[in-house]
């Protein structure tokens, strides 16, 4: 008998290299499974400028950080799409990313449709490819709900995502792909003990689960190989010995970090640690 159904996912377009740079953006998804990818030594960037939850603060993200950063030139950019919610500066008219806690009456809220969301991340797809034409951007949507705008006004805006981010993998084939984080915590983890006490955030289980599906299904086999090797080291690195300072533990981490030495000349893009 089964007793869940798994989410099927098809291969992607493109595969993700061992120790890959890439750019995280958007929701506080985004920080969690971005968090997995640097513990497994990918050349990672984590939502630079604070976590952005709707389509035009996620182009905004990408055109700031590709006139400001000169650190690395991601080869994977993954945007997780939290709302279709904006706040409007109404002294200017802008969209703007962070508030700042300054007072609600300075702004308008306004709902992006569908056509306006795929407008914006077409334009932060065309702005990675036009800096790094090699570039490839994975679509995730945050299946964290939004109780503030009650949870019917929150599927739809989920729903809203879900089709601009199928309208943006049309548009952009072989360049975007989507995968479905979405679908995996809402089909197959039906239950509240994957979330957190507030019954709303996905559980460090739920995203351990996720990045499992990706390590699957997103992940070259080269990169699957990498992470194998490197579980056993930095499980070592992790070990908390009772006598840090006897000659038994320097021993056994002078072996660890001969072994991460062979694994950095193996894989000389491994990022210092």
């Amino acid at each position: 008998m089964v007793f869940r159904t798994v989410v099927d996912i098809p291969p992607l377009a493109f595969s993700i290299a061992p120790c890959e740079e890439m750019l995280f953006v958007g929701s506080c998804f985004a920080d969690s499974i971005g968090r997995r990818f640097q513990e497994e030594n990918f050349q990672v960037v984590v939502n630079p400028y604070g976590v952005m939850y709707n389509p035009a603060s996620i182009m905004h993200t990408v055109n700031r950080f590709l006139h400001e950063s000169g650190r690395i030139s991601p080869k994977v950019v993954v945007f997780t799409l939290g709302t279709n919610h904006v706040y409007v500066l109404k002294e200017t008219g802008e969209i703007v990313d962070n508030c700042l806690k300054r007072p609600q009456k300075l702004f308008d809220e306004r709902i992006l449709s569908v056509q306006e969301c795929c407008e914006y991340l077409t334009k932060a797809v065309g702005l990675l490819k036009d800096a790094i034409p090699e570039v490839k951007v994975m679509v995730t949507v945050s299946p964290i709900r939004y109780a503030k705008y009650g949870f019917h006004g929150s599927a739809i805006s989920k729903a809203t995502l879900l089709l601009a981010a199928e309208q943006l993998k049309k548009e952009w084939q072989g360049v975007v792909d989507y995968f479905p984080a979405y679908e995996i915590v809402n089909d197959e983890l039906r239950d509240y003990r994957f979330y957190q006490p507030d019954m709303i955030h996905p559980s460090p289980q739920t995203i351990e689960y996720v990045w499992e599906r990706m390590v699957e299904s997103c992940l070259s086999d080269e990169a699957r190989d990498f992470l194998k090797e490197w579980k056993p080291i930095k499980e070592a690195l992790a070990h908390r010995p009772f006598h840090p300072d006897s000659e038994e533990y320097k021993a056994f981490l002078g072996k660890t970090m001969e072994k991460m030495e062979l694994l950095r000349a193996k894989y000389p893009q491994m990022p210092l640690r």
